[in-house]
């Protein structure tokens, strides 16, 4: 059953050398693992280079593309020297962005992002929001379907809900090994999170931080038992 489970580690870092530590500190044969690389990494000096040189990976481009249509699908083609397994594009950026993005993305994978992990109902009512998270996250996911998008980033929160209206895969953020929250406030285990419905879970800090080796090992052992 375990060989099953799908993580998405996040590669947050600035520095070539600490990803290559944590891809090197991260093989397992017991769960299917693939990379996630954010702004921070993509933007740095060499980060682009260095994923462009990786080779038999699975590549999560965690850029949350939104801007309008033609920009949007401009960007994701300046990308296509790099081997790319999903992109994420902002929900937000609307239904002609994302059928535009879906339409020339080819062999990679579209994924919705919804709503923030680090917003909650407060947050949304000082950006302009009327809905609540699971009423803006269902909204949202309604575009994504209509769009025809490959993926939905959501949170451990949300999993049940969208997978009512959403049959494709569902990424979910904000998992967390140990009881912190850092600047995430909607947050899930690991084993609620698969239970609830995910197909792969994107873990950063618990497994990066400090000893990357045991801290896979806390891992297997948590969705082992």
């Amino acid at each position: 059953m375990i060989n099953k489970k799908k993580i998405f580690i996040a590669v947050d870092t600035n520095k070539v050398s600490k990803a290559k530590r944590i891809l090197e500190n991260t093989k397992s044969k017991k769960i299917k693992v693939g990379y996630k690389f954010g702004l921070e990494f993509f933007y740095s000096k060499e980060g682009r280079k260095f994923i462009s040189s990786l080779k038999n990976q699975i590549i999560f481009l965690d850029l949350k593309l939104n801007d309008i249509p033609n920009t949007i699908v401009s960007a994701m083609k300046s990308l296509k020297n790099l081997k790319i397994s999903y992109l994420t594009v902002h929900l937000s950026s609307g239904i002609s962005a994302l059928k535009a993005l879906k339409k020339e993305s080819k062999n990679i994978k579209i994924a919705g992002v919804t709503t923030l992990t680090s917003l909650n109902n407060k947050d949304l009512k000082e950006i302009g929001y009327n809905k609540k998270v699971n009423e803006l996250v269902k909204h949202q996911v309604k575009l994504a379907k209509k769009a025809k998008l490959d993926a939905i980033v959501c949170s451990g929160h949300e999993i049940r809900s969208v997978k009512r209206l959403f049959k494709k895969e569902i990424i979910t953020p904000g998992i967390k090994i140990d009881n912190t929250k850092n600047d995430q406030k909607r947050v899930m285990k690991p084993k609620d999170a698969f239970a609830a419905g995910s197909d792969w879970l994107v873990i950063g800090r618990s497994i990066t931080n400090g000893n990357i080796k045991k801290n896979i090992q806390n891992l297997l052992k948590i969705l082992e038992d």
